[in-house]
């Protein structure tokens, strides 16, 4: 686990899903259960080395959080360490207190600092000024396709209403950046996280 420090003294701590001490898990899965009712306490897929940043009160309530995925993906024939956003929430006592946009600020900086060439995820639209105001960057006309290459789950289906955000942070991430714009990328995270 690794720990910084927040808003008012809050903790930000970070462990991998399986590590994830028990009365932080248990907060999560609430939080995650009344923002999605039915999926509060489904564990990401193995494969994507998921890690759980999770804000946290000198008492011990959790008051937002979220989980980082990553893997490797092949982009117009480069490799890219590739990191993304899941499950973001924040506690609705405490929303619009900043908690979310702190905690998914400090995701962001953890992926620079981990080596990913990038950061790339989906939100629902009208969530973009949120992840904006935290550091992020809309990939204008970029489309991730999860699923797998057998059943594919593209962003842009029919129904939904995602944008796709992103940052570089290597240079090998900066120099295909442009690459990325207005491309369908193959996130392709299989049958258990279907999308980021």
């Amino acid at each position: 686990m690794n720990e910084a420090k927040g808003l008012a003294g809050m903790d930000i701590g970070m462990y991998a899903e399986d590590y994830l001490p028990e009365q932080f898990r248990v907060q999560a899965q609430a939080l995650r259960e009344e923002a999605w009712p039915g999926l509060g306490g489904i564990p990401h897929d193995p494969a994507l080395n998921p890690l759980t940043i999770l804000l946290v009160t000198p008492g011990g309530e959790v008051t937002a959080v979220l989980d980082v995925l990553r893997k490797d993906i092949e982009h117009e024939g480069v490799r890219y360490r590739a990191a993304g956003l899941s499950s973001v929430v924040t506690a609705e006592a405490h929303q619009g207190k900043g908690h979310g946009r702190q905690l998914v600020a400090a995701a962001r900086e953890m992926i620079a600092k981990s080596g990913a060439d990038l950061g790339i995820f989906t939100c629902d639209r009208p969530l973009r000024g949120f992840y904006e105001g935290a550091g992020w960057r809309v990939l204008e006309g970029a489309v991730l396709v999860g699923g797998t290459p057998e059943a594919p789950f593209p962003s842009d289906r029919p129904g939904f209403d995602k944008v796709t955000l992103a940052d570089f942070f290597t240079e090998r991430g900066r120099r295909g950046a442009a690459s990325f714009r207005d491309a369908r990328i193959g996130l392709y995270p299989g049958e258990i996280d279907r999308l980021w």
